[in-house]
C-alpha cells in the first residue's frame, strides 16, 4: 500500500524509541547512563519554555549555513574553474589536495589562538570543513560531462558561457549535489566539535553545559536536535536535487 510505503523508513527508528523507553522503564538502562525518552522529552519542553532551545538553535543553523555559503561558495567555484581550465588545475589543484589531508578539526588549538572563540572560529572550521567535498565533487563532475555533447555545442555554434550554462552544469550537477549532501554531514560534525570546545551560545555549549552539571537528557536532546537539522538540510537538499534535475530519467519517479 503507498501510505505503509511511505512509514516505512519510519519503523527503525520508532522501534528503537520504543524499546529504549520500555528498556528505561523496566530498569534494564540507568538514568545516569541514558535518560528515556520521556525525560528527555521533559528537557524539550522546558527548553522551549524558557526560550532557550529556539535561540540555541537558531544561532547554531545561523553559524552552520554561513559556513556552508561561504565555504561551498569558494569550494564551488573552485571546482568550476579547475574543472573547466588546465592552467588554473595546475595551479591550486595540488595545493588543495594537500591542504585536504590536514584534518580541519586539529585546527581548533591553532583556531582559537587566531580568532578565539568569537563567531569567526565557528565560520572558518565549517567553512573549511565543507569546502573540499564541494571542491571534489564538483570538480569531477564537471571533467565527467560527456565529451561529444560539448563538441556538438561548439559545432553549433555556442560560445564558453552558453555552453557552461547549458551542457557542463547541468551534466556537472548530479555530482555537485553529491557533494553538498556529502557537506552538510561535515558542516554539522564540524559545528558539533567546535561548539562544544569555544562556544558561549549554540546547541553545543548548551550541551557542555548540561555535561558539567550531569544532565544526560539535555545532552541527548542536544544529539537528537543535531540529527533532526541534519536530516532537514538533507531533505531540503534532495528536493533541490529532484526539481533541477527533473530532466535526468535517473531522477524521475
Amino acid at each position: 500500500m503507498p501510505g505503509l510505503e511511505k512509514l516505512t523508513p519510519y519503523l527503525v527508528p520508532v522501534a528503537i524509541v520504543v524499546f529504549w523507553q520500555l528498556a528505561s522503564s523496566a530498569g534494564w538502562i540507568s538514568s545516569r547512563i541514558m535518560p528515556s525518552p520521556a525525560d528527555v522529552g521533559l528537557a524539550f519542553w522546558s527548553t522551549m519554555v524558557s526560550g532557550q532551545l529556539p535561540n540555541d538553535v537558531l544561532v547554531s543553523a545561523g553559524r552552520a549555513f554561513a559556513g556552508l555559503l561561504v565555504g561551498g561558495s569558494i569550494g564551488f567555484l573552485l571546482g568550476i574553474a579547475n574543472g573547466v581550465s588546465r592552467i588554473s588545475e595546475q595551479l591550486t589543484d595540488t595545493t588543495l589536495q594537500m591542504l585536504r589531508t590536514i584534518p580541519h578539526l586539529a585546527m581548533i588549538p591553532l583556531v582559537i589562538l587566531w580568532f578565539g572563540i568569537g563567531e569567526e572560529s565557528k565560520l572558518f572550521l565549517t567553512s573549511l570543513g565543507v569546502l573540499f567535498p564541494v571542491y571534489l565533487n564538483t570538480y569531477h563532475g564537471v571533467r565527467i560531462v560527456d565529451r561529444d555533447l560539448i563538441e556538438m555545442g561548439k559545432v553549433y555554434g555556442m560560445g564558453n558561457w552558453t555552453l557552461f550554462r547549458k551542457v557542463i552544469f547541468p551534466g556537472a550537477l548530479p555530482s555537485i549535489f553529491v557533494g553538498l549532501r556529502y557537506a552538510l554531514g561535515i558542516m554539522w560534525l564540524t559545528l558539533i566539535v567546535s561548539e562544544s570546545i569555544a562556544a558561549s551560545s549554540g546547541i553545543g555549549h548548551m550541551a557542555n553545559n548540561a555535561r558539567e552539571f550531569m544532565m544526560t537528557d539535555v545532552v541527548v536532546l542536544a544529539l537528537v536536535i543535531y540529527a533532526v537539522l541534519g536530516k532537514l538540510a538533507d531533505v531540503i537538499a534532495r528536493v533541490l536535487e529532484r526539481r533541477l534535475l527533473a530532466w535526468n530519467p535517473v531522477y524521475q519517479k
